[in-house]
């Protein structure tokens, strides 16, 4: 089944577009500066170069993009996002809530364009999602409601689920906030949450022995970026003792897991692209509303159900936007 691209509008209507002039000199050129929290990730940028060039920005001729990747290690964020800002550049992306938070401790002038953060209220980015008063806006994806949604629908692809291991940054300023609404809802899911805290190798070695000794039958996996760099890893541990994983980003189904509910990357991306457009052209991040995405896709892999001898309901899959066969 094809992925169904969902709709999300931007406040304000898009700008024309105009056309691309000729390369301009370096210094004159509009300089953004791209803060990822794990690695960089070629598909996603071309996906909002694209965006970018359809509004007359061409990287190369009026358009520099310097990039810092922490490589999934959240100490580095703060010293990142000040190269960022002593390279002057005119608008910031931040690839999650850490690097969001980094940004704007390193600047409170810089406009900031969030990428798919959590809520940006609750973790203290912004005032409020229609007027975001200060430097930051963009594109806040409600991790909570849409992992605690993920969870519910694996209690209905396997419905023995009984204690879910749930993988969290402890520094991730949602990590608290997450749990706190997870433990909340747990017993209407019918579930236990074992809190499963990485941040480090070291710290992962030390979880998943210990989960060797728990009665756990099943992994969420978070989009925190370290998490993410060991997906391949903490799959096939999972998959060894026949443990569903699930998580909110299509990275998790490619390694294997069973089953992702998120928004599209791509379009999160590109719409980050009007925003950029915007600031550029000397929009106020204040009078640029937060997005929210409508829409999100439910993938399921069913070549990973059938190594788990689970059987997917009919229901279920006739409400995905996507099959792995």
């Amino acid at each position: 089944m094809d992925r169904r691209a969902f709709i999300s509008t931007l406040a304000g209507g898009l700008l024309a577009a105009p056309a691309v002039g000729p390369a301009q000199p370096a210094s004159q050129a509009a300089r953004i500066g791209f803060l990822w929290g794990g690695t960089l990730n070629p598909s996603l940028l071309s996906a909002f170069e694209d965006a970018l060039r359809e509004r007359g920005w061409m990287s190369g001729r009026n358009l520099t993009i310097e990039h810092r990747a922490a490589e999934g290690r959240s100490e580095r964020l703060p010293q990142l996002a000040a190269e960022l800002v002593q390279a002057r550049v005119r608008v910031i992306l931040a690839s999650h809530s850490p690097s969001t938070q980094a940004a704007k401790k390193a600047s409170g002038t810089i406009p900031i364009v969030m990428l798919g953060n959590g809520d940006p209220v609750r973790y203290g980015l912004v005032t409020n999602l229609a007027r975001p008063e200060g430097n930051v806006t963009g594109l806040s994806v409600l991790v909570n409601e849409i992992s605690i949604k993920l969870i519910d629908l694996l209690k209905e692809a396997a419905p023995k689920t009984e204690r879910v291991a749930v993988f969290v940054n402890q520094t991730n300023p949602g990590a608290a906030p997450f749990l706190a609404d997870l433990i909340a809802v747990a017993p209407r899911l019918g579930i236990k949450v074992r809190p499963a805290e990485a941040n480090t190798i070291d710290e992962l070695d030390r979880v998943l022995t210990a989960l060797t000794r728990e009665p756990v039958n099943a992994f969420f996996v978070g989009p925190e970026p370290f998490i993410l760099s060991q997906r391949k890893r903490i799959i096939e541990f999972a998959m060894v003792r026949q443990w569903p994983v699930v998580g909110p980003t299509r990275a998790y189904i490619e390694a294997g897991g069973l089953m992702s509910y998120a928004p599209d990357g791509f379009t999160l991306f590109r719409q980050a692209a009007v925003y950029v457009d915007k600031l550029l052209r000397g929009v106020k991040p204040v009078d640029l509303p937060v997005e929210q995405p409508t829409k999100f896709d439910l993938i399921i892999n069913l070549k990973t159900a059938k190594a788990l001898a689970l059987t997917i309901p009919q229901s279920l899959l006739q409400r995905a936007d996507q099959v792995i066969e």
